[in-house]
């Protein structure tokens, strides 16, 4: 078993970050959504897939302060 600092150390916050809540019983989805996020970026990029979740949730943006 990993200990706690082997088990985060390819986890890294990028300059900018947001935070959204989950639901318990949407969290599987998140778990599943995280373990395939390599993947799932290979089809549509992240910038596009934020906006989109964005709108979806009608959360205004300027995009001057979302991209670093």
């Amino acid at each position: 078993m990993k200990n706690q600092g082997e088990k985060y150390q390819e986890f890294y916050w990028q300059d900018g970050f947001a935070v959204f809540s989950v639901s318990q019983s949407e969290s599987g989805k998140v778990k599943k959504y995280i373990q395939n996020q390599r993947q799932h970026h290979q089809k549509k990029d992240f910038k596009n897939e934020y906006r989109s979740f964005l709108k979806q949730n009608d959360i205004s943006f300027d995009e001057k302060y979302v991209w670093d």
